[in-house]
């Protein structure tokens, strides 16, 4: 059984979220700290999962200022086109696509 008196199970019965210095070496990274090519193939990968063409279409364009300019018309239009069938992207997606258009020119 727990010490209630322990500072790590304060009053939710939960460990507090700060990380001993013992624990830093294996404690899970943020999406933030990860180098910026693991997060951009975090985010192709779920573009991929549901729009394969589209990101076949933005790894072809990467790293040219029309890719930005692609990214933004996809998440200004939801994906519609002249198909009026469309509902737009998941929200996993279109999430993708903000922090892909939001990391290009770190790369």
């Amino acid at each position: 059984m727990q010490d209630p008196k322990n500072s790590k199970f304060q009053e939710t019965g939960f460990p507090t979220l700060s990380w001993e210095e013992d624990d830093l070496p294996t404690r899970p990274m943020a999406f933030h700290e990860r180098p910026i090519q693991a997060r951009i193939d975090q985010e192709m990968a779920v573009i991929a999962e549901h729009h394969i063409r589209i990101a076949m279409t933005i790894d072809k364009f990467w790293g040219h200022k029309d890719c930005v300019e692609y990214l933004q018309t996809l998440i200004l239009s939801g994906g519609f086109s002249e198909r009026k069938d469309r509902v737009g992207f998941k929200p996993e997606v279109l999430s993708a696509l903000i922090n892909l258009a939001g990391m290009h020119d770190e790369v």
